[in-house]
């Protein structure tokens, strides 16, 4: 089983990260939805890579997440994957800087999370292969008070994911959540998206709530 004639959903995908996964789904053969919040970005990335399908939206907003999941089904159907890129760093000055505009900030990706994976979570389980992925931080596994917020809604994401996990176990579908773990995207875009492609050539159940770190070897 490969990723071919597979549609993969990308959130957050203007991103260099995001283009390297949309790059090598292609190249791979799959489907691909490019799904970010600034139109110039999306229509740019459609220029660089001919064949991915730009859809805007705001996906910390319920209603535009499911505005969004009305149009990629009219445009191309069910989907089978789903990439989650959003994301962004704020952090420093220990526990008392931990500021709420910074958590604000930062939960947006959580958010979207949440509300983009409901939206396709049919999708998902009907598929004979669907997949979601995440990319979370090392700090999960070791928190610094600098890093106390960015710590704690990676953390959240990741406990979603589990929750995500144990719902395509409970359902009985052959589907995985999966999250990647890195101290830092830069340098390691290409490594992700080879290692979101592979995620179609391995048996669901095996990979199924299953956690990699990137970059560790």
């Amino acid at each position: 089983m490969t990723v071919a004639g597979r549609t993969v959903l990308i959130a957050g995908a203007t991103s260099a990260s995001g283009r390297a996964v949309a790059r090598a789904l292609l190249d791979a053969g799959a489907s691909v939805i490019v799904v970010g919040s600034d139109q110039g970005r999306i229509d740019a990335l459609e220029a660089e890579l001919p064949g991915v399908a730009g859809e805007r939206a705001d996906l910390t907003d319920g209603d535009d997440v499911l505005e969004l999941a009305m149009r990629v089904h009219a445009r191309v159907g069910d989907i089978d994957g789903l990439v989650h890129l959003v994301g962004g760093w704020r952090g420093g000055g220990g526990i008392l800087g931990q500021t709420d505009e910074d958590y604000r900030v930062l939960e947006r990706s959580f958010t979207a999370l949440r509300l983009v994976s409901r939206a396709f979570w049919t999708d998902l389980v009907a598929s004979p292969a669907g997949r979601v992925a995440i990319v979370s931080s090392t700090t999960v596994a070791h928190p610094t008070a600098g890093g106390a917020n960015y710590a704690a809604v990676k953390s959240a994401s990741e406990s979603w994911m589990q929750s995500l996990a144990q719902g395509f176990m409970k359902a009985d579908a052959p589907a995985a959540a999966v999250t990647f773990r890195v101290t830092s995207l830069a340098g390691l875009e290409d490594r992700l998206a080879a290692s979101v492609v592979d995620l179609w050539r391995a048996d669901a159940a095996s990979l199924n709530g299953t956690v990699t770190v990137l970059g560790a070897d």
